[in-house]
């Protein structure tokens, strides 16, 4: 740094404005001002004085640590979506209800002899299954829809091996998604342990390591959310609504996810599930203010009086008793 200074004070007219040290010297080598020995010497420092400014930045800064090897855990929007499902045995089933919870249009590849009781009533009873197919897997022909198309998805859940290894190499070759249950590297995701609470949805993998520890993991995790936190979602989802009806601005949208923020932390999940329309309307109130009824104000139009504490009385009468000895100790002194 002390080379810089010393090329700084020997300012040249066209550097007045230039502070940055790399434009400085670039300015006095374009007018001959420093030689090449110079020139090495001083670009050591610059970087050297860069690198040491970016490292102390780097130390006020903190990242997540990286953990190579997961999964990436998103929602995927199946509604309307095709997707394959070989096989109907107790896996497939499961990987119907999955799907058919996300609204996909499912086509089933199995042959009669090879449904089991769950997928004969998802057929037969229910009919919740978009297309049944009732023949076994037997060429790459069955793997594209009626209408030419191709599948959005591809899911095998079937003993055979080797159709199995058939269908996920001509799935990858069509970059088509395709999941081979209970074969791990011929999975493009998994399936975890799923808790569902209305629209919330929670998700436990382990990364097809552990599904059997990932279903007690779920479990724990299922007892810990209360059972109101899924009408607790849907009240929130509507105050919401109502909230972008009275403040539609797209400049608005900062100050509207700060109040919601508020509503939520100072509202529990069980007040939050017992909001209906008169109850929505009351804490819209606060919105023109920027302030958040309570649960008491707005269930009982205004605060709840609370009968106090029994600590609060005995708090009350040690004060009053300490006050009228220190009052009386002063009186005596003041006679004598």
């Amino acid at each position: 740094m002390v080379c810089l200074e010393r090329l700084r004070q020997r300012i040249h007219p066209c550097e007045r404005r230039q502070k940055n040290p790399q434009q400085c010297l670039n300015t006095r080598d374009r007018h001959g001002l420093v030689d090449e020995a110079q020139q090495l010497a001083l670009r050591r420092v610059i970087r050297s004085s860069v690198h040491a400014r970016r490292f102390k930045w780097y130390l006020h800064m903190t990242y997540p640590t990286l953990e190579p090897g997961g999964s990436l855990l998103i929602a995927w929007q199946l509604r309307g979506k095709h997707v394959l499902l070989v096989g109907g045995g107790e896996v497939a089933a499961g990987r119907l209800v999955l799907l058919k919870n996300a609204d996909a249009h499912v086509t089933v590849l199995c042959a009669p002899e090879g449904l089991g009781n769950e997928m004969k009533y998802r057929i037969e009873i229910e009919q919740v299954v978009d297309e049944y197919i009732p023949r076994a897997y037997t060429h790459e022909e069955q793997l594209t829809r009626a209408d030419g198309g191709m599948y959005d998805i591809i899911l095998t859940a079937i003993d055979d091996a080797e159709a199995s290894r058939s269908i996920c190499a001509w799935s990858r070759a069509h970059h088509i998604p395709v999941n081979v249950a209970d074969v791990p590297p011929e999975c493009d995701f998994y399936f975890g342990s799923i808790i569902r609470r209305g629209p919330l949805q929670v998700m436990v993998s382990t990364g097809g390591k552990g599904p059997r520890l990932a279903r007690q993991i779920r479990q724990r995790l299922e007892n810990a959310i209360p059972v109101s936190t899924g009408a607790a979602i849907e009240r929130v989802g509507e105050l919401r609504s109502a909230l972008r009806r009275i403040a539609p601005r797209p400049d608005q949208s900062a100050q509207r996810m700060r109040w919601m923020t508020d509503v939520c932390e100072t509202w529990s999940i069980d007040e939050l599930a017992q909001l209906d329309e008169p109850a929505i309307s009351r804490v819209l109130r606060g919105w023109h203010d920027q302030t958040v009824p309570t649960y008491d104000e707005v269930v009982g139009g205004r605060r709840a009086w609370r009968w106090p504490h029994l600590r609060d009385y005995v708090a009350f009468l040690l004060g009053a008793t300490t006050a009228l000895a220190v009052g009386a100790a002063a009186a005596h002194r003041f006679r004598r």
